[in-house]
């Protein structure tokens, strides 16, 4: 990305204390419009407090937001929403016998008048799914298809289709193929590319490095609520962002102690 592009978000010296508990500590993120910007780290590494940050749930500590070049201060998730920040969780807030077109619509109906009485739009709703739907790369037997008889990769392209649609500028993508086997992780890697070729900025939040070498545009790997490394894609291979995300000196002076390899 070209540095005198203005990020979609910035994240400038993000701390978050729960009392005497340090989450993050001074970590800086920022995001273009499309770009895939990876946020690795193993557990308890301060990715999922710093993405509730970035989306509401918490406010920082100390630190500063910046959106499309002014500064945030989100009140609550629905602020940050309604500014075009959509988070799509590893566990998806979906009714599994509802159809995939009244998930699609869950929170955001479409009513028609009929007299004095207004109804579920079903027509434009079923339209508007399986074209949203197609544009991802899925097809649908048809939009009153469960929503349970999809694939782990189809359920979550289905959240990040109803995001886009409903206006989402900035994706942030927890863990969304953590769960999932080979070929239903090259459907949601896929959806990624298609979103990021739309203009949109996405925060793939991982600890799976190949997953994030496949779409990722920029790397940024935490630890113990720090960053300890940003690259660029060419410029850090793969097995340089893993020993990163792994400690780095931390591991080799396990491995040392140990005799061998870790």
């Amino acid at each position: 990305m070209e540095s005198h592009l203005t990020p979609l978000i910035q994240m400038k010296d993000i701390e978050k204390h729960f009392g005497s508990v340090i989450a993050l500590a001074g970590v800086s993120v920022d995001l273009f419009a499309g770009e895939c910007h990876c946020l690795l780290g193993d557990n308890g590494a301060g990715k999922s407090t710093f993405i509730k940050t970035m989306s509401g749930v918490y406010k920082p500590t100390k630190g500063e937001i910046m959106f499309e070049g002014r500064p945030m201060n989100f009140a609550d998730p629905r602020d940050a929403i309604s500014a075009g920040i959509a988070t799509v969780h590893q566990h998806l807030a979906m009714i599994p016998l509802m159809s995939v077109s009244r998930n699609f619509f869950m929170g955001n109906e479409p009513l028609r008048k009929v007299g004095p009485m207004k109804f579920f739009d079903h027509d434009f709703a079923n339209r508007v799914t399986m074209e949203e739907m197609r544009k991802m790369g899925i097809n649908l037997r048809g939009p009153d298809q469960a929503v349970g008889t999809l694939s782990g990769g189809e359920r979550q392209t289905v959240a990040i289709a109803r995001a886009v649609y409903f206006g989402a500028k900035v994706l942030i993508l927890d863990e969304p193929t953590s769960a999932l086997g080979v070929r239903q992780t090259a459907n949601v890697l896929s959806t990624i590319d298609k979103v990021r070729k739309q203009g949109i900025g996405v925060v793939f939040i991982t600890h799976n490095v190949r997953h994030a070498m496949a779409v990722g545009d920029r790397f940024t790997v935490l630890n113990r609520g720090k960053t300890v490394g940003t690259a660029k894609r060419g410029d850090i291979a793969p097995e340089e962002l893993q020993d990163l995300m792994a400690g780095g000196q931390e591991l080799a002076a396990l491995e040392s102690s140990l005799g061998g390899t870790v």
